[in-house]
């Protein structure tokens, strides 16, 4: 009998038995349940259990943290309870029956995105690093020349990582097609093919339309198409993947086994390639320019501070319900449109908040070995972008920190945009957030993250001797 057998009884016990869990799988340090009934988990027993360290419901799924053992724990739970092995596509399937159709929305929206952050946080760290060797003068008498300037090194270097940045960014259309495509479950060559339809060197890029470009066109006798390429926009490539995939999944349908492989993807990419550039090509460059610019008027305007504030104090809550995976797509179109974003700093400065009020329960809560365990990797996380096991397991439980985090956030929030702080692209969050920072608003973007993490901490330990503090360590059996 291993050590983790009676915890997996009195899990499986608690969480309704085995004809509740419908899929189990696991994370890095959580085991992840889609359950035919969530109501039959008795979330303050199973928080009981000695290796429990926390509890949360999100995207359908209820979500147990164990740790850094939840592997041997998975097994062990796995063989006890007769329930099957299964992957984390299968699990978000499975999770989708337990959500609302606008919570379905947002998991579309957030299996599109996903798979691109990899490469959006390199292309930011990339763009950063590029911005440090050649915009910050250092080198020289008077160090007003930056390294590209003083060494031949360096600006090979800085020509070079533009390679890497040019592709993750203005050639994004074919990574999100290819998202869709595997999303949606069909051919994913051709989502890449129609994504490269969309960024195609033979086509002008759109901006070079503002500039006055002469503007190529195919003729076909009785038409003419304008030859418009969509290279770094979000919205078009959105449009055009979703029109790939059902065309694809329709024909599907209705051409025989037989002879599918052949006409399938012919009759599927050639018309979604002619829709995206006569009508979804033009219609999501316009919506996309209607979202960036009122997005961006709005954090420049005289109520920016406004707009800042409640953007600040709300976005924690947003990655609580998953509508925060709508900001990808809003930071990916102002970069497009603004050569940068004012909404990223702000994202990042709201994952510092909430790190910081776990650190002040970490302060408060010394004594208590058990939630240590949590508490710490969960600030260490949330410092570098990754705040769910902070607010999931902290914040929210005691509901105080989070408090005191979403108002840290508004500030320093408001510090961020009036400031007017700019962001290179997204990238990692938290502290390390800086690097994308467009480097003439550093030391603006290094006093709004000194109130995200100084407004928190110290709001924190006087909300905890408050009523709401009392009663919530009441509520928890904690004093």
């Amino acid at each position: 009998m291993s050590k983790f057998t009676d915890p997996a009884k009195e899990l499986l016990e608690h969480i309704g038995g085995s004809d509740n869990v419908s899929v189990v799988t696991h994370c890095a340090t959580r085991m992840r349940f889609v359950l035919n009934d969530p109501d039959k988990a008795d979330k303050e027993k199973i928080e009981e259990i000695d290796l429990v360290k926390g509890t949360f419901t999100n995207a359908g799924q209820f979500q147990v943290i164990v740790g850094n053992d939840v592997a041997s724990f998975y097994n062990e739970f796995t063989k006890i309870a007769g329930v099957g092995d299964t992957s984390k596509d299968e699990a978000k399937v499975a999770a989708k029956q337990n959500m609302s159709f606008i919570q379905r929305m947002i998991s579309h929206l957030a299996d599109i995105f996903t798979p691109l952050i990899p490469a959006l946080v390199v292309g930011g760290l990339i763009l950063g690093f590029r911005n440090v060797i050649g915009e910050i003068g250092m080198m020289g008498p008077d160090n007003n020349l930056t390294l590209v300037e003083v060494s031949q090194f360096w600006a090979g270097a800085h020509e070079f990582l533009w390679l890497i940045g040019e592709a993750i960014f203005h050639f994004l259309p074919v990574g999100i097609t290819w998202a869709i495509a595997r999303k949606m479950g069909t051919t994913q060559i051709l989502g890449i093919v129609l994504g490269i339809t969309l960024v195609s060197p033979q086509l002008l890029n759109a901006y070079g339309v503002a500039g006055g470009e002469s503007i190529p066109f195919w003729d076909f006798g009785f038409a003419q198409v304008d030859m418009i390429g969509y290279q770094a926009q979000v919205i078009p490539a959105i449009f055009a993947g979703f029109v790939l995939s059902y065309l694809e999944l329709g024909l599907r349908k209705v051409i025989p086994n037989v002879i599918s492989m052949i006409f399938v993807p012919f009759f599927a990419l050639i018309p979604a390639v002619l829709i995206a550039h006569v009508v979804l090509g033009p219609i999501g460059w316009t919506i996309g320019s209607w979202i960036s610019e009122i997005v961006y008027s709005g954090l420049t305007s005289t109520f920016g501070w406004l707009f800042a504030a409640i953007f600040g104090f709300a976005y924690a809550p947003l990655v609580i319900t998953g509508l925060h995976h709508m900001t990808n797509a809003i930071d990916l179109q102002l970069m497009s449109e603004f050569d940068g974003t004012n909404l990223w700093p702000m994202i990042a400065l709201s994952n510092i908040a909430q790190g910081s009020a776990v650190v002040a329960m970490i302060f408060l809560n010394k004594k208590d070995e058990k939630e240590q365990q949590v508490s710490v990797p969960a600030a260490i996380s949330c410092y570098l972008g990754v705040t769910e096991p902070a607010m999931f397991g902290i914040n929210l439980k005691y509901t105080f920190p989070f408090l005191a985090a979403m108002i840290g956030s508004s500030i320093a929030a408001m510090i961020s945009v009036g400031g007017g702080v700019m962001a290179n692209s997204i990238g990692v969050g938290g502290i390390p957030g800086f690097l994308s920072i467009q480097f003439q608003f550093w030391i603006i973007f290094f006093i709004a993250m000194a109130v995200a993490i100084a407004v928190p901490f110290f709001l924190t330990i006087a909300l905890s001797k408050t009523k709401m503090g009392i009663n919530a360590y009441k509520r928890l059996g904690k004093k």
